[in-house]
């Protein structure tokens, strides 16, 4: 129980990798504010899964890029558990499509660039002024910020680039405080997300070049989270993690 008595928020909490964190946290004994957009009847399953083990969450809906809906998920987690936030992770994010140079506008480009990069930063400055020493924020960048992504994947890979430096910067700058920001950079992890965008074919070559000789599971990554969330990792700050079987070494 890693997390008893500590209040912890996940954006993009309902499903896939989210949900696996959320559970994770709240079974460490986190009291748990999910966050989620659109997947409404996935957080009430979350939620209820949690209850069922004797943990404590709450979803809230809300677009992280709007900053009434960031305002909405603060002043509902303070209603909840307090005005103290021991634990942020941004989850929130995701490719959208695969473009090349030539089909890229600047719509698109924007659109991709505030769902992964812009909505980091306002939950991340919505959340700070009620963290303080012993806080811990973990970010999602990716493997793709690492090798530019596969194809048609760079705008996503570079909002997932800006996220790292991000994390090194806000690393550096709340250190005083006793806020530590890390980030994890996933590779191939079986989600709904490669079941959309990556071909099955290409999932096989991957996991068949990966060391491990297989994709990781979102059960994995939520334990890389816990691990940054907690006094384990007191000392370390600024770190964007890899986690992907061995794939891609940084």
């Amino acid at each position: 129980m890693r997390f008893k008595g500590k209040v912890a928020v996940v954006t993009g909490g309902a499903r896939d990798i989210g949900r696996a964190v959320s559970v994770k946290l709240a079974a460490e004994g986190a009291r748990t504010v999910l966050n989620y957009y659109e997947s409404e009847e996935q957080a009430a399953d979350t939620v209820k899964a949690i209850h069922a083990t004797g943990g404590e969450a709450i979803a809230v809906g809300g677009d992280m890029t709007r900053q009434e809906d960031v305002d909405t998920l603060v002043a509902e987690a303070v209603k909840a558990y307090g005005d103290k936030i021991n634990i942020l992770v941004n989850v929130v994010g995701g490719l959208v499509a695969r473009k090349t140079l030539e089909e890229v506008d600047l719509e698109f480009f924007e659109f991709v660039t505030k769902l992964n990069y812009t909505s980091t930063f306002m939950v991340t400055k919505a959340f700070v002024p009620l963290m303080g020493d012993g806080a811990s924020i973990v970010n999602f960048a990716s493997q793709a910020a690492r090798d530019g992504g596969g194809p048609g994947a760079w705008v996503y890979a570079s909002s997932k680039g800006a996220i790292m430096t991000m994390t090194r910067g806000l690393a550096r700058e709340l250190g005083p405080q006793g806020i530590r920001v890390n980030a994890l950079c996933p590779g191939m992890i079986a989600t709904t997300f490669h079941d959309t965008f990556t071909k099955d074919q290409v999932r096989a070559n991957v996991a068949a070049g990966t060391p491990l000789r297989r994709e990781g599971v979102a059960a994995e990554v939520a334990d890389a989270v816990a691990y940054l969330a907690s006094d384990e990792s007191s000392f370390l700050t600024g770190v964007n993690l890899d986690i992907n079987g061995g794939l891609f070494f940084s």
